[in-house]
């Protein structure tokens, strides 16, 4: 008889042993190991859902990253430093998302040198429905929580976060 896969449940409580076994401290472990799980779940579904929509990684953060400029346009430079990517790869990156309706290229009136992008209305359209679907399963991530008790995780997660630049890596 085959195996059966062990839970995410099991899986969890399988590393935080070994943590700690190791000398980790448990209280630590279980965060931690809970946030790196919590995070590799959800990318498998993020990854599927920017497959369903034709995208890859990078244009996905491409789209997302002129969603929170707003109104404002970025520059080819400005999106790959958002993006990590080298500036002849956003260039790339760029002409396939104009041919398809992404995002769409200007010049810069007051520097005529200079190429500012933004979102089209097909590329706003993506944004908003990719978000609306992933509203839906993070959403049933945190069913099993209330309302206070999920704004009291973000509070924390938020306060974890505040401290990371202090953390030499």
């Amino acid at each position: 008889m085959p195996r059966r896969p062990r839970s995410a449940a099991q899986q969890h409580r399988d590393a935080v042993a070994a943590y700690v076994a190791a000398g980790g401290e448990e209280s630590v472990q279980r965060v931690i190991t809970a946030l790196y799980g919590v995070t590799k779940k959800l990318d498998q579904w993020y990854a599927r859902q920017l497959a369903d929509l034709d995208l890859t990684q990078g244009e996905w953060a491409v789209v997302a990253s002129l969603a929170r400029a707003g109104e404002d346009c970025l520059t080819p430079s400005q999106l790959a430093e958002l993006t990590s990517v080298a500036p002849s790869s956003m260039t790339h990156r760029l002409d396939k998302m104009v041919q398809r309706g992404l995002v769409a290229r200007r010049p810069d009136a007051d520097n005529r040198t200079r190429t500012l992008v933004s979102l089209t209305a097909d590329g706003w359209e993506l944004f908003t429905s990719s978000i609306r679907e992933s509203d839906v399963v993070e959403s049933d991530v945190l069913r099993g929580l209330d309302a206070e008790e999920r704004g009291e995780l973000a509070r924390l997660l938020e306060e974890v976060i505040a401290q990371l630049d202090d953390v030499d890596a």
